[in-house]
């Protein structure tokens, strides 16, 4: 989707300054996930295979925290200083999110 000369680009997400990290992080994550599939392969001993599943899950919620720490500074902080209803709409979405993580 293209943007017309009179559209502005859209705003930057929270995590648009930390989006390099972010994906170093994750590229860790997917190389931690391969080597468990290999760890399976390879029938090695279940609670090594469990000690590495517990280090990539740790490494995932350690990046929805980030992630969630800079929605709420972000957007719902723009969201808040716009106006009533779009604020309450943020608050609602981090609300869910954090519901979310806690169930995970």
């Amino acid at each position: 989707m293209s943007e017309t000369p009179d559209e502005a680009p859209a705003p930057p997400h929270g995590y648009s300054p930390h989006k390099e990290a972010h994906l170093r992080r994750l590229k860790r994550v997917e190389g931690q996930v391969r080597g468990i599939a290999r760890m399976i392969e390879d029938d090695k001993y279940c609670i090594d295979v469990l000690t590495q599943v517990s280090a990539v899950t740790g490494a995932l919620q350690t990046l929805a925290l980030s992630l969630l720490e800079e929605h709420m500074g972000s957007c719902v902080v723009d969201a808040a200083k716009a106006g009533d209803e779009q604020a309450k709409e943020k608050v609602a979405e981090a609300s869910a999110a954090i519901a979310r993580l806690v169930r995970s």
